[in-house]
């Protein structure tokens, strides 16, 4: 019931009492988490398609004859199936859908808190294209679009009390089409058709959406962390919604994960402000003495709590876990906390998979021996980068890919990487950033000064505003020379063949520096490079075996001992690290090692980990 929303803390009531040490429920696909409860929109909605794209002109955000029903969250083409809609089941071009609910208002409590408080709408993930009507009149969300694009990462409204009634109707359109301009990743479009390597559509309502009560003056739920190891420090980057200008503080405690209530702060420190109505990014810096760094044979993570008090000395609250971690590239090898790591890793694509079994196949990798799972051009649920840095698994995140290389595309491209930067930074486990794969979307990358030039400008962004990553430019060939200078942290190669005396000649050559005719195309475009061991090589993707494409079906004993007699090759070799294609089958990719439902191993447990001893950081 919506009258839960009164209870405790939910901003419209009574403000909440304040201790740090309290846990806050994570049940919602976020990072970053905020005293109170909320109230989940998840469930059945009502559904029409709009085939002909008339519902805009006809306004059937006034109201409309819904003929179906459906189940959010859940993709547009899981709810043409389930409605029998066959006419548009096969979908090549476009496809619009709404979707319709009503919720009542919760019971305010006291004019302090109506005076405090709004009601905030948060969709996890949707889209591509999204527009929200509340009540028949369009909202804007808080960075002020009127059509939000993009279907990876959460946005948010904030509902004007003057639109809220008793009883309120939210309306959703979701468009999405068959563009290859916009972020597809794997995702079929008019340039990579579904077959073999691309798969189905799986767009629309595609994570949950839910409503609570925040503060008009707040930190929103978004915190980037970058830490300085060798003197303690940490740098937090916040983002502030102020609507009443003023002076206010911002507290920051650090307290160890499990510390008992009323325990006292490891760190504290408190910084003025005074800030002007708007949306603020804020900078602050905190030292924790004595700190233990994050790792992956000691995951220690420390928590955060955040407050912006005001003048009269209420304090908006919210809460992030966070690790010291340092990463390099420098010469052939790869540092994690200033130590050598070699990083086993192995291609992860989560495709339809619910969060359950990516909960269940995240345990699965690690039990593999991996210390790296490279999410392969996908957004996921927020809640899996928080296991991923429970468990201590390093994680390599990519931009979904468009699918053209034009200047639109591009201006997409640099769209979504800003998006999931601003929701995904607070992790440790988060440690490599792809901009590009195989050249999809910068199929020009080799003969295009327009495109290298954008790449290089988005890798030297990454490197002065993130320097808490290692990015690369263009994963497998194809990196750019500027100046004889790579753009790209590691140099990575994607190499496939099930022979192994190839796979020895091809180990070779690349450590040898020859950069044509190891991969499926020239290593390094642009300027003249010469390869003296400046870079660490990464073997970013090779095996496959059980594809077809790949090296023909195996059965699990003869993948085990290819899989064990090629990573005794690499490790033979001064490479830094490799990923195994892939963790569990996907469509027509049929080589996984990993049971997509059950999250049970078909091949050994730690058959991917070649470390031949774990070092405590």
């Amino acid at each position: 019931m919506l009258e839960e929303l009164t209870a405790a803390n939910y901003g419209l009531s009574a403000a909440p009492e304040d201790n740090p040490t309290v846990e806050v429920d994570n049940s919602l696909p976020r990072a970053v988490l905020r005293q109170g409860t909320h109230l989940l929109l998840d469930g059945s909605w009502k559904f029409a398609l709009d085939p002909d794209d008339l519902g805009l002109n006809e306004e059937w955000f006034e109201g409309h004859d819904y003929r179906y029903v459906a189940q959010w969250p859940g993709s547009i083409e899981e709810h043409i199936a389930a409605a029998h809609a066959t006419t548009t089941a096969g979908w090549q071009d476009k496809v619009v859908a709404w979707y319709e609910r009503t919720f009542d208002l919760p019971e305010v409590v006291g004019d302090r808190a109506r005076n405090r408080s709004l009601i905030q709408l948060t969709f996890g993930a949707c889209g591509y294209e999204t527009r929200v009507w509340l009540n028949g009149q369009l909202l804007e969300t808080i960075e002020g679009e009127s059509i939000h694009y993009g279907e990876y990462t959460s946005f948010t409204y904030e509902l004007p009390e003057e639109n809220l009634h008793l009883v309120n109707r939210l309306t959703v359109r979701i468009a999405d089409t068959m563009d290859a301009e916009t972020t597809r990743g794997k995702q079929e479009s008019h340039v990579y058709k579904r077959g073999g390597i691309w798969y189905q559509t799986f767009t629309g309502a595609v994570r949950s959406v839910w409503l609570e009560s925040v503060e008009r003056n707040r930190l929103r739920s978004r915190v980037g962390v970058d830490s300085v190891i060798e003197d303690k420090l940490v740098r937090f980057n916040l983002t502030l919604r102020i609507h009443d200008a003023a002076d206010y503080t911002v507290r920051l405690r650090v307290f160890e994960p499990d510390a008992a209530p009323n325990i006292a702060p490891l760190a504290e420190s408190d910084f003025p402000l005074h800030l002007t109505s708007g949306q603020h990014e804020q900078r602050l810096v905190l030292e924790v003495p004595g700190a233990e760094v994050w790792c992956p044979e000691n995951p220690h993570r420390y928590r955060l709590v955040a407050q912006l008090i005001d003048q009269t000395g209420y304090a908006a609250q919210i809460e992030a876990r966070f690790g010291l971690r340092k990463i390099e590239a420098r010469g052939r090898k790869v540092y994690l906390n200033n130590e050598a790591i070699y990083l086993d890793g192995i291609l992860y694509q989560p495709g339809t998979a619910t969060f359950a079994e990516m909960q269940r196949h995240m345990y699965a990798m690690k039990e593999l021996g991996c210390n790296l799972v490279r999410v392969h051009i996908a957004g996921i649920d927020p809640r899996i980068y928080n296991l991923a840095d429970e468990l201590g698994l390093l994680l390599w995140v990519e931009v979904p890919s468009p699918h053209a290389s034009t200047p639109r595309s591009r201006e997409n491209h640099y769209a979504e990487l800003k998006r999931m930067l601003s929701l995904m930074e607070t992790h440790p486990s988060i440690v490599i950033w792809s901009l590009y794969n195989e050249d999809w979307g910068a199929q020009d990358i080799a003969t295009n000064p327009a495109t290298q030039r954008y790449i290089t400008n988005t890798y030297n962004f990454m490197q002065l505003a993130h320097p808490q990553f290692l990015v690369i430019d263009n994963d497998g060939w194809h990196h750019i020379s500027y100046h004889g200078q790579l753009k790209t942290d590691l140099l990575t190669a994607h190499l496939y063949t099930p022979d192994l005396g190839r796979w020895r000649e091809l180990l070779d050559r690349l450590v040898r520096g020859e950069l044509e005719g190891t991969a499926a195309f020239p290593l390094v475009v642009g300027d003249p490079y010469f390869y003296r061991g400046q870079r660490p090589l990464i073997v970013s993707e090779w095996g496959g075996f059980g594809f077809s494409d790949y090296g023909g079906p195996q059965d699990a004993e003869a993948r085990t001992n290819s899989i064990r007699d090629f990573k005794r090759e690499l490790r033979a070799r001064p490479i830094a690290g490799d990923v195994y294609t892939q963790a569990t089958n996907i469509e027509d990719e049929r080589n996984g090692l990993i049971g997509f439902h059950t999250g049970k191993l078909d091949v050994p447990a730690g058959l991917l980990n070649s470390r031949s001893h774990d070092k405590p950081c």
